[in-house]
C-alpha cells in the first residue's frame, strides 16, 4: 500500500477548492514532455469523471508529435496559438493547477498571464525548491514523476476505482518517460505497486512504450546516426561526453519537435560513462542553446545545470539553456566537465 503524501488538512483544502471552483485551468511547463502532458490529462480526467468539472488544459507551446496519441490530447490548447483566449480565461479563472514545474518562468510566454491571474493556484510537482505563489503546494522531489504524485493523490482520495484507462494511460506514460522507461529514478517499490494498479485498467503498456519510443520518422533515425558519428565528443578520461546539434543539422534532417528526444541518453551506453550533455541550437532564436544532461549513479546533473547552464532538475536528468553561440556553449560545457572532474 502507499503512504499518504498530503495531510488530512491539505486533502480537505484540495477538495474544498475543487468544489468551490467553476472555471478551472490546468497548465504545465514549456516544451511539455510525457510527464507534463500525462499529469495534466490524467488530473483533468479526475476532475471531470469524479468531481463533475470541465477543466481546460493550456500548454505554453508546441509539444512532440509522439505524444499526440494520448487520450483527450486533442482538447489541449496551445497558449502560443490562442493567447488572447487563454489570457481571458486565466483572468477570470477560479482555480489553476500548476503541474510539473517549480517556477512560473518555466511557462515561458504564459508567465505574465499566469502570475497575473487572480485564480487560486495549486502546485503538484516533483522538482526541487518550488517558488510558485500558491494556496496549496504538493511537492515531493523524491518522486519519480508528477504523474506518480497525481496517482498517489487519487489513491489517497479513494477515487481510483471510479477511473478508467483514460486516467491510467497518461499516468503510465508520464512515469515511463520521466524515468527513461524505468531505467533511472525508479528504484522505489511504490512505483511498481502503482504500475500493478494501472494494469487493472487494462492499459497496454507495451503499446504505450512503442507509441513513445518507436514512433519517429526515418529522418529522426538518420539524425541520430549522424549526431552519434559526427557530433559526439567523448572525454574518456573523465567518463563524460557532449554533442551539438546545429540549426543546419536540423534543416538537413527535416527536424520536428521531439526528434532530439532520447539522444542524450545514448552516450551513457559507453562502458564506464557517467555524464552525457546535449547542446542544441534553437530553431528560431539566435544565441539560444538548449541543454540536456543525463548521468548515472550519484553524479549531480542538477548541480551542474544550475551552476553552468541556467537550469536545474533531478540528480540524473536535468536541463537548462545558454544565451550564447554554440561555440561558446561548447566552451562552457568543457569548463563544466572540468569543474566536476572529481565527481566524474
Amino acid at each position: 500500500m502507499l503512504n499518504n503524501i498530503i495531510t488530512s488538512e491539505q486533502q480537505e483544502q484540495l477538495l474544498k477548492l475543487i468544489a468551490e471552483s467553476e472555471t478551472i485551468v490546468l497548465t504545465c511547463h514549456q516544451n511539455a514532455d510525457g510527464d507534463a502532458l500525462g499529469s495534466c490529462l490524467a488530473w483533468a480526467e479526475v476532475l471531470k469523471s469524479v468531481y463533475g468539472k470541465e477543466p481546460q488544459i493550456f500548454v505554453p507551446d508546441q509539444y512532440p508529435d509522439y505524444l499526440h496519441w494520448l487520450p483527450n490530447s486533442e482538447k489541449i490548447i496551445r497558449y502560443d496559438k490562442h493567447r488572447e483566449g487563454c489570457d481571458f480565461v486565466l483572468a477570470h479563472a477560479d482555480l489553476v493547477f500548476c503541474l510539473d514545474f517549480n517556477s512560473a518562468h518555466r511557462t515561458a510566454e504564459m508567465e505574465s498571464a499566469l502570475c497575473g491571474s487572480p485564480a487560486k493556484k495549486v502546485l503538484i510537482d516533483h522538482h526541487l525548491d518550488p517558488t510558485v505563489d500558491t494556496v496549496l503546494t504538493i511537492s515531493l522531489p523524491e518522486a519519480s514523476s508528477t504523474c506518480e504524485l497525481v496517482f498517489r493523490i487519487v489513491w489517497q482520495l479513494g477515487c481510483f476505482d471510479q477511473l478508467t484507462k483514460h486516467f491510467a494511460v497518461p499516468i503510465y506514460c508520464g512515469m515511463m518517460t520521466d524515468t527513461g522507461a524505468f531505467t533511472y529514478n525508479s528504484d522505489s517499490c511504490d512505483i511498481y505497486f502503482i504500475i500493478s494498479q494501472l494494469l487493472t485498467k487494462h492499459i497496454n503498456k507495451d503499446k504505450i512504450y512503442r507509441n513513445v519510443y518507436h514512433n519517429f520518422s526515418e529522418n529522426r533515425l538518420r539524425l541520430m546516426g549522424f549526431v552519434m558519428y559526427e557530433r559526439l565528443v567523448v572525454d574518456s578520461a573523465r567518463h563524460a561526453s557532449y554533442f551539438t546539434i546545429t540549426r543546419d543539422d536540423m534543416k538537413r534532417f527535416h527536424f520536428v519537435k521531439g526528434d532530439a528526444e532520447g539522444l542524450v541518453n545514448m552516450p551513457l551506453q559507453i562502458k564506464g560513462h557517467k555524464l552525457s550533455i546535449s547542446l542544441r541550437e534553437d530553431t528560431e532564436k539566435d544565441n539560444l542553446i538548449w541543454v540536456s544532461l543525463r548521468s548515472v549513479d550519484q553524479f549531480p546533473c542538477n548541480k551542474m545545470a544550475a551552476q553552468f547552464f541556467n537550469g536545474g532538475g533531478h540528480l540524473n536528468a536535468s536541463g537548462g539553456r545558454l544565451f550564447c553561440s554554440l561555440a561558446e556553449a561548447v566552451d562552457i560545457t568543457k569548463q563544466a566537465i572540468l569543474a566536476f572532474e572529481k565527481e566524474l
